[in-house]
């Protein structure tokens, strides 16, 4: 099988899994019988994980590569069986601080996966005539094929069973990221290169505004995987229609993975990165906002195809370009580290306060906010 299918069918296991979990996992706690403090403690755990464990894990890929083609895929191997483990383990927890434990412990053994498929990758486009970048849009758009069909097929049968029902869903996901990562690539090894140092990149002041404003971008999407599904809920729509939705945006992401080759041979990642900030300031205010409205919700999640494809996909190319070769690994997790670490952990815990101290729209408001923060720090430093 070519190694862009292999990759394609990883991408696509990984994040029907993904969407499964971010979009209805909260409504699974609340059946549960957890408040909304508890289930913002409980999102905020895997994020807390990925703070440091993405890192240690790049660190970890990349001393191996230099001796061992698979140490890559054996890490994202890994990763696939621990996170099978956890969701099997979860469904015997009672208490919150256990199902909390239970999530940290899940993505600190599972945080490696992530960043070595972005690495591996990029290396794989890499090796092409050219090094076209642009064509990680065509193989990651299997994992937005993916996530539709877990949010559309889940949300519809959680219009007829009970949410309890999500954690087997969410074992049999894992398990089929299991057998797709264990058809990935081994890729090559690589040399240590003369003249890298981590910390030397690391203290370049546009390295640290590109890092500071992908925080921003994942603190302020806190609320909107944390309550957006129950949001909704309340205010009338059946799990089918909230399907529908994050589907809407999703269908948007497709549709830019498959232009992507165009869109960044036409633009700098500095204008995509400030145009994808720019998109979560209008985005998070239309939804806080205008929650009545099915037409705007719709017309906001439209905007996710900036908000995480641009977002994304502008990410990982400028950490490719500012981690080059053996820094690779590690560079794509200080990414995962520092965006969806520290910055979703960080989200996800502002949200579980500001929901009840201040109400959705406000916390929407909030969100819109760490948007703005992020357009300022790209417009004042990032050049890539």
């Amino acid at each position: 099988m070519p190694v862009a299918a292999r990759l394609a069918a990883y991408y696509f296991a990984f994040f029907a899994h993904a969407g499964a979990y971010v979009s209805y996992f909260s409504l699974y706690l609340a059946a549960r019988g957890l408040s909304a403090g508890e289930i913002g403690f409980c999102v905020a755990m895997p994020q807390a994980a990925r703070i440091v464990a993405p890192a240690l894990w790049g660190w970890l890929a990349d001393a191996w590569g230099a001796r061992y083609a698979g140490a890559r895929r054996a890490i994202i191997v890994f990763s696939a069986f621990a996170m099978l483990a956890g969701f099997v383990s979860l469904q015997f927890q009672e208490r919150t601080s256990a199902i909390a434990l239970t999530l940290f412990l899940l993505s600190l053994f599972s945080a490696g996966a992530s960043p070595m498929v972005e690495a591996i990758t990029f290396s794989a486009l890499e090796g092409k005539a050219g090094g076209r970048a642009g064509e990680y849009g065509p193989i990651r758009l299997w994992g937005s094929i993916g996530f539709i069909l877990a949010v559309m097929g889940v949300g519809a049968w959680l219009d007829r069973a009970p949410a309890s029902i999500l954690i087997y869903v969410l074992i049999g996901l894992s398990s089929m990221t299991c057998v797709a990562a264990l058809a990935l690539p081994a890729g090559t090894a690589h040399a240590h290169q003369a003249g890298q140092r981590l910390g030397a990149v690391l203290r370049r002041p546009e390295v640290l505004a590109f890092f500071a404003a992908c925080f921003c971008m994942t603190a302020a999407h806190g609320t909107l995987y944390v309550f957006y599904s129950i949001f909704l809920e309340q205010a009338g729509y059946s799990k089918t229609l909230i399907g529908a939705l994050w589907t809407v945006g999703v269908i948007a992401e497709i549709v830019l993975f498959l232009r992507l080759p165009e869109v960044m041979r036409r633009f700098s990642l500095r204008a995509l990165l400030l145009a994808s900030f720019v998109c979560a300031v209008l985005r998070f205010l239309a939804i806080g906002w205008a929650v009545d409205s099915f037409l705007l919700l719709a017309a906001a999640q439209l905007l996710h195809a900036a908000t995480f494809g641009v977002f994304h996909a502008g990410s990982v190319a400028a950490v490719h370009r500012l981690f080059p070769g053996a820094l690779a690994a590690r560079g794509q997790a200080l990414y995962s580290s520092i965006a969806y670490g520290l910055g979703g952990a960080a989200g996800s815990l502002i949200a579980g306060w500001s929901w009840v101290a201040l109400g959705p729209s406000s916390s929407f408001a909030l969100s819109a906010l760490f948007g703005a923060g992020g357009a300022i720090l790209v417009a004042w430093k990032v050049r890539v």
